[in-house]
């Protein structure tokens, strides 16, 4: 992408760096005529961020052209956000305590500069703050209360106001910095469009496994789509590209969120989408939603601290408890008695101020229905493991088994358990969907709706093959394109 530094002032800016464009904020917002390269990459040094500013301007103008500003807008709102600051020194808390801990005084700035400072000691510190906050120059303030760091602002620092002794080391910063822009091994294509892959290569449970990666990269690639696998360390490099697609387990109080939430900000094309994720990662969302819909699902409870003795009465035993934001049947325990009961939700509700409480449904497997774009994609059985009641054992020892599966044409599917699976996934949205499902005899009930379900090579791709890969990439591809056309 080609840089354009934005700034109050040129004459504000003295430092020489090749092909880089230096532009006064007030031609960049009213030039709107001015022959720009197709791909352009801002960054807003101006002066003020504050609402209605030039520096304000300069960030939104540049996301309705279609230019990628540094800060973007949600960037900016999150910069003068005291929750978001809050949130990110949390994060960072054990990274803050070991790096300040030498400081003697009350208060310390510290200055980033592209994500780097000029102090060695501060360097990783700065480069998380800057994955969170993605602001070109900035000061981050922090304050001493009690017995710890806390980060109290995060600030701009215009091109005016970088120290004379700092501007050498800038600009050798910014040098490393777009140099690092470029890619170390020239793409074999030239990509219609960038799609960032999220996923984490030490996940034991990861939704897909390094096969379906590559073939889901060999696949964007066959539709002009450039596809990079990025982890939760690419946060900062989210607005280079034109797409999202998660493939890490998703959670609220979780990375995978904040990455949804800023790509869906900055304009990206995002499976998951960050309402998804909020509602699909819920149980409690999701039993109300059955309940509202009049949809199909075992006989639940929702159990706080007041009625944990009404469930022996309503439900009876054995029965389960969920933990609301489980995954991979991970805060999902069978009861057998009452006491059990007590024991265990006291367990739960120690986390969460509610829990679900459901019938116990034994069946030989789940029915898991895939679901893109509000179309079946493919549908599998999940067959419990040897000997458990769910289709994963985790043994007390650490191990895990796993029940076998089997990948059944969308067709064969029984008609009631596809057309109440498209029924729960589509009032999710119109994402990625995996909806788990139990069959008595005629009747079915709706278990969980996940919203990064697995699909692994040689499971949920068995029937179609490379066929899978290439539907949800096409959904990709048709999004991308309305959105370059406004719609």
């Amino acid at each position: 992408m080609t840089p354009l530094i934005i700034v109050n002032n040129p004459s504000d800016w003295d430092l020489e760096l090749d092909n880089i464009r230096v532009i006064a904020a007030k031609n960049y917002l009213s030039d709107v005529s001015a022959d720009y390269p197709d791909k352009v990459r801002v960054y807003n040094l101006c002066r003020s961020y504050k609402y209605q500013s030039s520096g304000y301007y300069v960030s939104l103008l540049a996301e309705a052209r279609g230019h990628k500003p540094m800060p973007g807008i949600a960037t900016i709102e999150d910069m003068k956000s005291q929750t978001m600051v809050r949130f990110v020194s949390d994060d960072l808390d054990d990274l803050i305590q070991s790096s300040l801990a030498p400081i003697k005084s009350d208060t310390f700035t510290l200055s980033i500069y592209f994500g780097r400072n000029m102090a060695k000691r501060y360097e990783r510190l700065c480069t998380h703050i800057h994955a969170s906050f993605q602001a070109p120059l900035a000061r981050a303030q922090f304050v001493f209360l009690g017995d710890r760091w806390v980060l109290k602002q995060f600030v701009p620092i215009p091109a005016s106001e970088v120290p004379a002794e700092h501007r050498p080391f800038l600009a050798q910063v910014m040098r490393d910095y777009f140099a690092g822009k470029k890619p170390a091994v020239p793409k074999k294509f030239k990509p219609r469009y960038d799609l960032a892959i999220l996923y984490n290569p030490t996940e034991t449970d990861s939704p897909s496994d390094e096969k379906a990666l590559a073939k889901f990269v060999k696949a964007g690639e066959s539709l002009g789509i450039g596809c990079e696998l990025i982890t939760r360390q690419d946060y900062a490099h989210l607005a280079e590209f034109d797409a999202l697609f998660i493939r890490e387990t998703t959670n609220v109080n979780h990375h995978t969120y904040r990455f949804s939430r800023r790509a869906t900000a900055e304009g990206l094309v995002v499976i998951d989408d960050p309402d998804s994720i909020l509602k699909c990662t819920n149980k409690v969302y999701l039993a109300e939603l059955l309940s509202r819909h009049n949809l199909p699902g075992p006989k639940t409870m929702i159990i706080h601290k007041d009625n944990l003795r009404k469930v022996t009465a309503e439900l009876g035993y054995p029965c389960v408890l969920k933990q609301p934001d489980g995954s991979f049947s991970t805060g999902v325990l069978k009861v057998s008695s009452e006491e059990e009961l007590i024991k265990v939700a006291g367990k739960l509700l120690e986390k969460s101020d509610l829990v679900i409480a459901q019938q116990f449904m034994q069946t030989e497997f789940d029915w898991r229905i895939g679901i893109i774009d509000q179309k079946p994609l493919y549908a599998c059985k999940y067959f419990m493991a040897r000997k458990h009641w769910q289709i994963i054992n985790r043994g007390g020892d650490g191990k895990e088994s796993f029940g076998q599966s089997e990948t059944i044409p969308v067709e064969l599917v029984p008609k009631n358990v596809l057309k109440t699976a498209l029924k729960i996934a589509n009032l999710m949205g119109n994402g990625l969907y995996g909806v788990d499902m139990k069959q008595i005899g005629n009747e079915c009930v709706v278990i969980e709706v996940n919203d990064n379900p697995s699909i692994d090579s040689g499971f949920e791709d068995a029937l179609l093959k490379d066929e899978l890969y290439l539907r949800i990439m096409s959904v990709f591809l048709k999004r991308m394109e309305d959105k370059k056309k406004g719609f």
